[in-house]
């Protein structure tokens, strides 16, 4: 999947992984040694995220069921905590996505195949 964004039309990741199931959401990114360049994850049935035992930094997308953006996050490194009361979903990304894309909250996204 991509993940568009609909109000600048930025492409915001090329290649997007949905983490469908309880496991997937709970490993999300553990484990890896990084995120390439337009990938991202989209974490669903997720408000919050902590960064323990990950081995990078990354940017953060909390959106609405809609794909409404709430709150973003960027260079989030390990060992931190991050939420946004208002988010069903959680979009992690490479840091420097929220820059190069433009994503800011208010924004309306959008998944394409």
């Amino acid at each position: 999947m991509k993940l568009a964004d609909l109000t600048n039309g930025a492409i915001v990741a090329e290649e997007l992984e949905i983490a469908h199931t309880a496991q997937e959401r709970h490993r999300g990114l553990l484990g890896r040694a990084g995120l390439a360049d337009g990938h991202g994850l989209l974490i669903e049935c997720c408000g919050s995220i902590h960064m323990f035992f990950m081995k990078f930094a990354i940017d953060v997308v909390y959106v609405t069921a809609g794909l409404e953006v709430v709150k973003v996050v960027e260079d989030l490194k390990p060992w931190r905590l991050s939420g946004a009361l208002w988010a069903d979903a959680t979009v992690e990304l490479p840091v420097g996505t929220i820059r190069r894309s433009g994503v800011a909250p208010g924004h309306k996204l959008e998944l394409r195949p």
